[in-house]
């Protein structure tokens, strides 16, 4: 395990006291042993660590270590930064080595570049390409030609299908599914929802004579740039014509869905259960919170927020801060807020009863 002086070498940071230390592992304060690097990162943080044992810390910039009783400490002036490469230094790894198990099949034509890993009773695709030291997982299923970057990591229970192109160093977690078809029919006449927006739901339905879905199939497969993430159930869709795209550098959380056709730029961060309906352009570096959504056939902006459950169902600027259902600039929405709370007062006051 490394020392206290490696990790702080490890962040770019001069280690303070005692460097020969060893780590374990990282802890919080008050769970901290002798051989934990106890990760105090602001003051309040702090006031924990006389609850554990610690002997050396991760702090903010400027803490004073040594009035805390450690023996070495290491600050940082950006603690999630600090934290990205601490857990790059003591992450053991995925555990995939290099190699083919017995159990594998690898279907006519697979290309193999040098030092690749492949699990238990996972299934190659005809004609697949895999790049230099790509390490796929247990029980994963590569389509045949799809192609799968250098240093790209899929871990067990993926599902990756035809017409699908992975960048290099990409990091698939367990039971994403890239690739699928796109939710994508017709009907032989047009259907009471697309009729909506003239008739603005008034009316009666249509009488249709042929009420049967139809698929459009899905012919243009995906395309995820370098360094991507996709998270553990989440579904990126093939595109019908064209690919959908994932652009370099894009992070996606766990049980999200990415539909046919949307493109993706680089750099984004959506959270977990965000949901892009099909055909939707999102910008460069957008961020989405958690159980966030976007309406079809949309532009959004570059550098995007939409906040936590919040619903777009219009094009959005570049550089806009959107929260609420339909979303709304942040402004807007906190006044809204206001007044909708001030309402029960107000109608009060209005009927005399209120004072």
């Amino acid at each position: 395990m490394p020392t206290l002086a490696e990790i702080a070498r490890a962040l770019s940071t001069e280690v303070k006291g005692d460097g020969s230390l060893s780590v374990d592992r990282a802890a919080e304060p008050a769970e901290a042993g002798p051989r934990d690097l106890a990760i105090a990162l602001s003051p309040k943080w702090a006031e924990s660590l006389p609850k554990g044992r610690a002997e050396a810390a991760l702090l903010w910039d400027g803490a004073d270590w040594q009035a805390m009783g450690l023996k070495g400490a290491i600050t940082a002036p950006r603690g999630r930064l600090a934290m990205a490469s601490l857990s790059a230094v003591l992450d053991p790894g995925h555990g995939m080595g290099e190699g083919i198990d017995e159990t594998a099949r690898l279907g006519e034509g697979v290309e193999l570049g040098a030092g690749v890993g492949i699990g238990p009773f996972s299934v190659i695709g005809a004609g697949a390409r895999l790049g230099e030291g790509v390490r796929i997982g247990a029980h994963v299923t590569i389509a045949a030609g799809a192609v799968i970057g250098a240093g790209t990591v899929i871990h067990p229970g993926v599902r990756v299908g035809p017409n699908v192109r992975l960048g290099a160093r990409c990091i698939l977690h367990p039971n994403a599914v890239i690739g699928a078809d796109g939710f994508s029919f017709t009907t032989a006449e047009p259907t009471h929802q697309e009729l909506s927006r003239e008739t603005m739901g008034e009316g009666e339905p249509p009488v249709m004579a042929d009420p049967s879905w139809h698929k459009i199939h899905s012919l243009g497969g995906v395309e995820l740039g370098d360094d991507v993430d996709i998270g553990a159930g989440t579904a990126v869709d093939s595109g019908t014509i064209r690919a959908t795209r994932i652009g370099d550098g894009a992070k996606i959380d766990n049980l999200c869905h990415i539909a046919h056709n949307v493109i993706v730029g680089r750099h984004c961060l959506f959270a977990a259960q965000t949901g892009i309906a099909g055909s939707t352009t999102i910008g460069d570096r957008t961020v989405i919170g958690g159980k966030g959504g976007v309406a079809d056939n949309l532009t959004i902006g570059a550098d995007v927020v939409l906040g936590g459950a919040s619903i777009v169902l219009s094009n959005v600027p570049a550089g806009r801060v959107m929260l609420g259902y339909p979303a709304m600039p942040l402004a807007r929405q906190v006044e809204s807020y206001k007044a909708l709370r001030r309402l029960p007062r107000i109608l009060a006051r209005l009927s005399g009863t209120g004072s």
